[in-house]
């Protein structure tokens, strides 16, 4: 008995290693492709087969019009147009907000407060409103 639930025990670590191997050799960046500087900054869909994408390449954005047959250059755009902002300077923002929404009460603060998640709700949709 005590046999068997040793090589369970064992064959499971094995399996659990093998798994995490792969997992780390997947998520490794291939070498020579040169992709590390390439990145998605904004998509907005026109229709649903096509869209327009803006591009990090190196430090320039492109535009590009994609379809579901080519992708096409449609401009360049200033990069700092589509930076986002720090935290710092986001929380900044919202601090005089958040002191004057304060309210007064037993839930003041806890995330128990619909005050609470009234300022959260309106953080967030002034955050995507800027990201587009």
């Amino acid at each position: 008995m005590i046999e068997a639930t040793l090589r369970a025990i064992f064959s499971l670590t094995v399996v659990l290693f093998l798994m995490w191997g792969l997992a780390r050799l997947v998520r490794r960046p291939s070498g020579g492709r040169g992709l590390a500087s390439l990145s998605v900054l904004s998509r907005q869909p026109l229709s649903r087969g096509a869209s327009v994408a803006v591009v990090k390449v190196d430090d320039r954005a492109l535009v590009l019009g994609v379809t579901d047959a080519q992708v096409t250059y449609l401009t360049e755009t200033p990069l700092s147009a589509f930076e986002r902002p720090a935290f710092a300077d986001v929380l900044a923002d919202h601090t005089d907000d958040v002191l004057e929404a304060k309210p007064n009460g037993p839930l003041a603060g806890s995330v128990l407060s619909p005050a609470t998640w009234t300022q959260v709700a309106g953080f967030v949709r002034e955050r995507a409103s800027r990201q587009r």
